[in-house]
């Protein structure tokens, strides 16, 4: 009788090879050989070079733009479904294009939606991700979806830390809900910053919500992209007498200017997880990795094994 018993196999597209590697080493596999050939114009083709019939596959990219890390994950899913698959599991450390989850004026597109669609069509059963930009985006998949915290990486690192007069901060209104979980795992107090957006990535007015005189901040995000709030965050409690200004953000996009935002800021320490790869080194970056926690996840949804013990908020 042949063997029914679905075999995982992991593989990573390019842009995330590292973090795979990661995730395999911790998942007790080794990552699978998937090549990618490309055309002059640019144009790619994956392709695996072992056989996935009848197999689980966890497909491991973060889809940040540009567009070719999304296109990748796309063509591996489909790759992986026309070679008879059984399970495809797209495992996205960072979900791209979530800032556009609504229609926040006229004429305008909801890409996070358009991508969920497109994951699906392209193949994929479920859906690993982590510290999704908005909750509801997980209502945009019809399969399943298992949004992870990194607060399960980020809360024993703040606990080494052992700050006095530790208090949690909200960059934006929008992030209150995270920093109020934070505050009540850390029993802390929690302050919010007021801003106002003259356009995308470009602050024109910010204000504090709270006191930070004697206080060892920590900011908490799900993205830093340019750095221009957080800098400016920092910068404005240092100004009314907060004793540090730490911040933790999952997501660590880090575009433009922002590694010089940082150095020239009064921010002590920036701590962020590996779920995408940093353009440049700096001193006051701190990397801790999610490959053990993504490596747990996809263990236990292998051998269908509960995984809220991973939900720490």
């Amino acid at each position: 009788m042949p063997n029914l018993n679905t075999e995982a196999k992991i593989f990573a597209c390019a842009q995330s090879k590292v973090l795979g590697e990661k995730i395999a080493a911790n998942f007790g596999e080794s990552l699978g050989n998937v090549i990618t050939s490309t055309y002059s114009d640019g144009e790619f083709q994956p392709s695996y070079e072992e056989s996935i019939r009848g197999t689980r596959i966890f497909i491991i990219g973060s889809t940040h733009p540009g567009p070719e890390h999304l296109m990748e994950m796309l063509l591996m899913i489909d790759a992986a479904k026309r070679a008879s698959a059984r399970h495809i599991t797209a495992v996205l450390p960072y979900f791209g294009w979530a800032r556009q989850d609504r229609k926040d004026k006229p004429r305008v597109p909801i890409a996070a939606k358009l991508v969920a669609k497109m994951l699906e069509t392209a193949g994929a059963t479920r859906i690993i991700t982590m510290d999704l930009h908005a909750d509801q985006i997980q209502g945009f998949f019809e399969k399943p979806v298992d949004h992870l915290f990194a607060s399960t990486i980020f809360l024993p690192y703040l606990r080494s830390l052992n700050l006095d007069n530790l208090t949690i901060a909200s960059p934006d209104m929008g992030g209150s809900k995270r920093a109020y979980a934070y505050s009540k795992a850390l029993e802390s107090d929690v302050v919010i910053c007021y801003k106002q957006r003259a356009k995308a990535n470009v602050i024109s007015h910010m204000e504090l919500i709270g006191d930070v005189t004697g206080k060892n901040v920590v900011l908490v995000d799900d993205m830093v992209d340019t750095a221009g709030t957080l800098t400016k965050a920092a910068d404005l409690m240092m100004d009314r007498g907060a004793k540090s200004v730490r911040a933790i953000c999952t997501h660590p996009i880090l575009s433009g200017n922002a590694y010089e935002k940082l150095e020239n800021s009064k921010l002590e320490e920036l701590i962020v997880t590996d779920s995408i790869p940093l353009k440049q080194e700096s001193k006051k970056i701190r990397v801790l990795s999610c490959a053990e926690l993504f490596a747990d996840v996809m263990y236990n949804v292998h051998y269908n094994k509960s995984i809220s013990s991973k939900f720490i908020m």
